[in-house]
């Protein structure tokens, strides 16, 4: 569609041509009529997709989920006040996860601002502490300015989420302004010769360095790279929290991921390091397993800390060598450096390490006193039968322990997870990556309470025609909060166990593929059978209430 950008156009179609001029090409949300310009002029603009959702957090969540997968700024757009407040899950996950993306909200026209209209909400108030960067656009002329500077906040530094709010006079009226032709062109800081120099001395003497991985800024190409260099120098990696996809854990290097589950054997060998080279993660609370791993403010270890933002240096974790770098020119620097001459001190170091990965990768045999579905060989099926290229997802529960210790990945963005622990997470992140890319396989995992907080969205990936396969695993009860309460009060349950629907009926009432399975040793089949579908899919897994985590067991029931 050509813009005739010498005429008067509604406010609402400079909106929309400035996210066309940015490369977007999804919005999700849920239509409102404080926006109804933007709606108009996407009806114009066929190439923009508007994926209607049922609920705003979903569409959050799943601007938040193309964000990570496409390495591009996520686009939501939301109503004012109830629909922005609940889109605001997807920016406090997409700010925890340094996921680039914009949240559009309408708003009241200006000329009855404060005076508690219909919906009425200072968004820059309200999401000063969650979002990079929240405004509000007070001019018409100024629409294409303040949408590329979101844009570029959003992806520069460390990537995050930018809150613009569009008053209802902004996008009904109409003036002439001229687009801006060219889209953001982000910085790429790199690492400086000296601080790779000194990178390399720490690294050659060293004899028991620990590499760990995370972040975003990624690039299949960059993972490659970084592939070659890891195992060049034999170096041990571990992955932050939710960030197992960086490195292909097939790879000799990898020695598996710190966040919850950790292998205590992973964890000693945290402690045990002489060297800590964190490359891209900001290294969070899980990450560093409550700042006791890797310790706040001084670390016992040497630390090196890579990341691209120079705020993130020196804020939570003071380092030996702090070096500010994106992670594409990190890696092609790094593949620069000759191999070493001789074998590493710390080859024995690694392979330990890698063997402590295996074993406690591998399930074990089914105990005689569990019942339902051992996730265990669930896992382990999906990790030895799915594509290389297939996305996973998952929200918050103690269920992710089992994804997260069994599953192999094998690819860059195939993990989508909240770093945050959002529940129902899941499902809306499968489905804007069916959506993005249709061709790949997408398994979300769900426990019974984080499915039921976007159980809705299965009607949203039957519109689309978004195949997902969900797997509930269903305890009947809030299994992480039960955990806690079993430590701090045994004995006393209350407000975790849960009365669920027929999740079988639920699904099929919202057209979905649905049955339930009951034995690992069905599932094979159950998996192929939704497959076999090609429509959404659900299959509910029922699990022994008694097995909070892969090795911690109840072992006698809770009064009431």
């Amino acid at each position: 569609m050509s813009v005739d950008a010498s005429a008067p156009r509604l406010g609402g179609h400079i909106l929309v041509e400035a996210l066309r001029r940015q490369g977007v090409d999804t919005i999700y949300g849920v239509p409102g009529e404080s926006f109804l310009p933007v709606l108009d002029a996407l009806h114009a603009h066929a190439h923009i997709r508007f994926i209607n959702t049922c609920h705003e957090g979903a569409a959050a969540n799943m601007a938040d989920a193309h964000g990570k997968l496409t390495a591009r700024v996520g686009v939501a757009m939301v109503t004012r006040g109830p629909g922005a407040s609940h889109a605001a899950n997807g920016v406090h996950t997409a700010m925890q996860d340094s996921t680039p993306m914009v949240l559009f909200i309408g708003q009241i026209d200006t000329a009855i601002r404060e005076r508690e209209g219909f919906q009425e909400v200072d968004y820059r108030r309200m999401f000063g502490g969650l979002a990079k960067w929240a405004t509000e656009i007070e001019q018409i002329e100024r629409i294409p300015e303040i949408v590329q500077r979101a844009f570029a906040v959003a992806q520069s530094g460390r990537p995050g989420p930018v809150v613009v709010a569009l008053p209802e006079n902004i996008l009904f009226g109409s003036a002439v302004v001229a687009d801006l032709v060219q889209p953001v062109v982000v910085p790429e800081p790199a690492p400086t010769p000296a601080a790779l120099e000194d990178l390399r001395a720490r690294l050659l003497a060293a004899q028991r360095p620990l590499v760990i991985v995370g972040g975003t800024g990624w690039t299949r190409e960059a993972c490659a790279q970084w592939r070659a260099f890891v195992e060049a120098w034999d170096l041990p990696v571990a992955a932050g929290f939710r960030r197992q996809d960086v490195l292909d854990n097939r790879s000799a290097q990898y020695v598996g991921q710190l966040g919850l589950g950790i292998s205590p054997a992973l964890a000693e060998r945290v402690r045990a390091a002489d060297l800590i080279w964190v490359v891209g993660s900001r290294l969070s609370e899980i990450t560093s397993s409550g700042y006791t791993l890797i310790e706040s403010p001084r670390p016992r270890q040497t630390l090196v800390h890579v990341h691209p933002s120079a705020e993130e240096l020196n804020r939570v974790f003071q380092a030996d060598l702090p070096i500010q770098s994106r992670m594409v020119p990190l890696v092609q620097a790094l593949s620069q450096w000759p191999s070493p001459s001789t074998a590493r001190p710390w080859r024995d170091w690694r392979a330990q390490a890698r063997a402590d990965y295996q074993a406690h990768h591998t399930p074990a045999p089914r105990a005689p006193e569990r019942v339902g579905v051992d996730m265990a060989h669930v896992v382990a099926h999906l990790a030895q039968t799915l594509p290389d290229d297939a996305v996973l997802t998952n929200g918050a529960g103690n269920y992710t322990v089992w994804l997260h210790r069994y599953y192999t990945y094998r690819q860059l963005g195939t993990e989508l997870a909240p770093t945050n622990g959002a529940m129902g997470y899941g499902l809306p992140a499968a489905i804007a990556a069916k959506i993005a890319e249709p061709h790949r396989t997408v398994v979300c995992f769900a426990g019974d309470g984080c499915f039921m907080m976007y159980p809705q969205e299965l009607a949203t990936a039957v519109r689309y025609g978004a195949a997902v396969i969900v797997l509930v695993v269903n305890n009947g009860m809030l299994g992480t909060i039960r955990m806690h309460q079993e430590r701090e009060y045994p004995g006393r349950l209350a407000a975790t166990q849960l009365v669920n629907p027929d999740f079988v009926a639920l699904a099929q009432a919202l057209g979905a593929y649905a049955e339930r399975v009951t034995h690992e040793a069905d599932f094979p089949a159950a998996f192929a059978r939704a497959q076999q579908s090609g429509r959404p899919a659900l299959l509910e897994l029922p699990t022994d209430p008694a097995q909070l985590t892969p090795t911690l067991r109840l072992t006698a029931p809770s009064a009431p």
